[in-house]
């Protein structure tokens, strides 16, 4: 435990932004499953609907400077090859 006034203060702020940050980063996670989830049952309208929610948890996580913005482009570029591979599958 710090003895300093202004680390405990710097200890309130950081609980604080990680339980914010918390929220997004939740959101992300549970949207991307649920895309990868729905692309795997094979579902096209379900999956992309899916993947459309799981970029747009992403662009918010990314935004709000939660996640790297490099880390959300590549985690949504993987779902859209996935979706893609579907869809190239499901139409042959």
């Amino acid at each position: 435990m710090a003895n300093i006034k202004s680390q405990i203060k710097r200890n309130r702020q950081n609980e604080k932004r990680r339980l914010r940050n918390r929220v997004f980063v939740g959101k992300a996670r549970t949207f991307v499953k649920k895309a990868r989830l729905s692309i795997e049952d094979g579902s096209v309208e379900e999956a992309r609907q899916a993947t459309l929610n799981a970029i747009k948890a992403l662009d918010k996580a990314a935004e709000k400077g939660v996640i790297h913005k490099n880390n959300a482009a590549r985690r949504k570029s993987r779902l859209m090859k996935r979706i893609h591979a579907m869809e190239k599958v499901d139409a042959e």
